[in-house]
């Protein structure tokens, strides 16, 4: 059979949809065919793999005219008659395999010859370099594993629609090995992050995703209603509330990593869905927190990228330098030329705002207003580690006030290549100081921000019974994982990003 082709161009869409209908009729009657014959690739329930394709290159010398079996999908065909060379990609990537007539015999060299690029197969033989000094496997055995009904994108042109690659994740890993590539290194950055916090005496737990309150960020929650106990609940936004209860009960460092859901658009940062991690130690402060990320942010990139120097679209960051540490009211005089320090009262900060057109609502404080200047004209321009310090009170609601300061909060959040990576504070343990937090969230709320808090009356029981001094920390993995992969979006790190149905 000919090489299959299909078109991606979009004016030959429904031509390309016949297409594949025709190719996969054609490969169910060859599967037909086999289980007619009582060979039904289907049936097969065990395969011998005794390595992979890397190992075999990297131990070449000592594994030369040795005996390997492998397992791997076949990515291409070379026909020269009696001889044929195909390409088996597996986990680790490709290799060549040399099939001959000869050697496997004309009745199993010809159902061979009938298999489909995309075919999962098992090649027994010997281990050699060809004349042109390719590493090979000269095959003495060779099995159809898997039948693949549906046809492989064309070589040349590949999968190359990011929306096609995002909702059928397998056949971009299937066509585009550097996307496994990228989740191996995901996964690599969350085991070296757990290592990191458990060599520093962080236990790591597991809270509810199911929640009454879903309280410790500005979000809005996704709504579920259990039919047992017929009540609403509401999907977490945060890890922090429980976590939090952890310390009250004398667990002094804990760590979770898990998924927190949010009700908000999808962009190349933001994905309804996604991976946060938070940790909570006891007896320390958001200066304390800033020791820890800078030591852990180290870490990770040396185990994992083996330099502490990284690039993203082609700007360097350095992490083996001491982080800068500043003011949110440093930043945005900084940055936009205004001292906060001189804006007295509400009107001064309308009125600046109004100034330099940054917009505001109604229900805005001095604080909001303060930040919203330093996201307008501040966060862009941190492209090297920075921690920017003490926050207005007013974005903070679960945040203990600076000492002599009580406009401001002994918050951080920690940028990179201008986006958020971190947020953290010196904890509020106050619950009375908490509950009158929590009010003026609800007063929020009810002026139509749907993003406040709710008040958490166990929390707020919790607290009660005395909460040691504490620092915590919120990170966003997905953003680390995209900067350690130089990848472009939120979506080209996690495996199935939320899409809009197609129907």
């Amino acid at each position: 059979m000919a090489e299959e082709k299909i078109v991606t161009t979009a004016p030959e869409a429904e031509e390309q949809e016949q297409d594949i209908n025709e190719l996969k009729k054609i490969r169910i009657e060859k599967l037909e065919a086999l289980q007619a014959a009582g060979k039904d690739p289907f049936e097969i329930t065990l395969a011998e793999q005794s390595i992979h394709n890397a190992e075999i290159v990297e131990r070449f010398e000592e594994l030369e005219n040795q005996n390997v079996s492998i397992c791997g999908r076949m990515m291409s065909r070379r026909d020269m008659g009696k001889a044929n060379f195909i390409d088996v990609r597996d986990l680790t990537g490709r290799m060549q395999v040399y099939v001959k007539i000869d050697e496997i015999g004309e009745d199993v060299f010809a159902e061979f010859k009938k298999w489909d690029i995309g075919d999962i197969v098992e090649v027994k033989g010997f281990v050699f370099r060809t004349r042109r000094g390719e590493i090979s496997v000269h095959a003495k055995e060779i099995r159809l594993l898997s039948k693949s009904l549906l046809p492989l994108p064309e070589k040349f042109h590949g999968l190359t629609n990011t929306d096609t690659r995002y909702r059928r994740r397998y056949l971009d890993l299937i066509m585009n090995p550097e996307v496994k590539d990228t989740f191996v290194k995901r996964s690599l950055i969350l085991r070296e992050v757990r290592n990191y916090l458990d060599s520093q005496g962080f236990l790591e737990v597991e809270t509810p995703m199911l929640v009454a309150n879903a309280g410790g960020a500005a979000a809005r929650p996704f709504l579920t209603h259990h039919n047992a106990l017929n009540e609403d609940f509401k999907l977490r936004i945060s890890l922090e509330l429980y976590l939090k209860r952890l310390i009250v009960g004398g667990m002094e460092k804990v760590y979770e990593i898990g998924r927190v859901f949010r009700n908000e658009g999808c962009d190349t940062r933001h994905n309804p869905e996604f991976t946060l991690m938070e940790l909570y130690q006891a007896y320390t402060d958001y200066n304390g927190m800033m020791d820890l990320t800078e030591n852990l942010y180290r870490h990770v990139a040396q185990a994992v990228l083996g330099t502490t120097v990284i690039s993203y679209n082609g700007v360097e960051m350095d992490l083996g330098k001491p982080f800068e540490r500043i003011s949110m009211v440093d930043a945005v005089k900084k940055y936009a030329g205004v001292d906060w320090n001189e804006v007295k009262t509400l009107d001064d900060a309308r009125a600046l705002a109004d100034k330099h057109h940054v917009e505001y609502e109604k229900r805005h404080g001095k604080g909001d207003i303060l930040a919203l200047f330093f996201e307008e004209f501040a966060e862009e321009h941190l492209i090297q580690p920075t921690f920017v310090i003490d926050h207005p009170i007013e974005i903070s609601p679960l945040t203990k006030k600076k000492p002599g300061n009580p406009d401001y909060v002994e918050r951080f959040e920690f940028f990179m290549n201008g986006w958020e990576m971190a947020n953290a504070y010196s904890e509020l343990n106050d619950p009375i100081d908490q509950k009158e937090r929590f009010k003026a969230q609800e007063a929020l709320l009810a002026q139509g921000d749907e993003e406040a808090n709710t008040t958490d009356d166990d929390f707020l029981m919790a607290l009660e019974y005395g909460m040691p001094p504490t620092g915590g920390i919120g990170f966003g993995i997905d953003r680390m994982c995209m900067l350690l992969t130089d990848s472009s979006a939120i979506r080209d790190v996690l495996l199935f990003p939320t899409m809009k149905s197609l129907d």
